[in-house]
């Protein structure tokens, strides 16, 4: 059976009041502005092209990436996990699409996931509306960034994937990181993927970049839990996934 996941057509249901206010302020801008003197009428209509194209590079971009590319085959994990994980965690934040096609790849590993969704930390509607759509798999458990409720030691793997940008405060993002090493054997691997807050995201995304986190915060969170970094991939040029390490003792 082949796992689900979310393409383009996910991506706008769960996003649609974004789109609805882009498309809104488009048709106003474009209506009005041949009601306007000269040079607002001008800007008026740029402003249109511009919500339009913004939308559209945004879909593009989505439908490449969710779609098109190879993200969900999880062919590149090979190059950040080279070993295959004896156990592994899953931590999501409201939508977990990395359990099912993550049991299908190793399906001797032992795996666990954690979910983590509260309204008072994950407060996007997008995140309400993917939960409705996608339940979480039945045997996650639930969590919280400062208690992951499993054994300490035990896992050769934790993997947040698109997962812990959804935390919005900086304490609950440092919390998780040190509960992600704490659930971590010596050697182990947190592996986080996220769209970064870079040039190529602000350019297809606009302001919904800002949504996303820049490269130096992952880098500052997993410096604060005590992990180095061993490798990095570019995923469909707008996705980075990074393996970082847990010292041995």
């Amino acid at each position: 059976m082949t796992a689900r996941h979310s393409g383009v057509r996910d991506v706008i249901a769960y996003n649609w009041p974004q789109y609805a206010t882009g498309l809104a302020t488009a048709l106003a801008a474009a209506t009005v502005a041949g009601r306007l003197p000269p040079t607002l009428r001008r800007l008026a209509r740029v402003g249109s092209a511009a919500a339009v194209t913004l939308l559209g590079t945004a879909t593009a971009a989505s439908w490449y990436v969710y779609d098109y590319s190879d993200l969900y085959t999880y062919d590149w994990l090979a190059e950040l996990l080279p070993a295959t994980p004896s156990s592994y965690v899953v931590v999501s934040t409201g939508l977990d699409e990395v359990s099912a096609p993550l049991a299908e790849r190793w399906p001797t590993a032992r795996h666990t996931a954690v979910d983590l969704y509260d309204p008072a930390l994950t407060d996007e509607g997008s995140v309400r509306r993917a939960r409705r759509r996608v339940k979480p798999p039945v045997h996650a458990v639930p969590g919280r960034p400062e208690e992951l409720p499993l054994p300490s030691g035990g896992a050769d793997a934790v993997l947040l994937v698109f997962a812990a940008h959804e935390l919005r405060r900086e304490r609950d993002r440092e919390q998780l990181f040190t509960e992600c090493v704490r659930l971590l054997r010596p050697g182990g691997t947190l592996l986080l993927a996220e769209h970064l807050r870079d040039i190529p995201n602000k350019a297809v995304f606009g302001p919904g970049a800002w949504h996303f986190l820049p490269r130096a915060e992952w880098l500052r969170l997993a410096a604060y839990a005590g992990l180095r970094p061993t490798a990095e991939r570019r995923i469909a040029h707008l996705v980075t996934a990074f393996a970082f390490t847990k010292g041995q003792v």
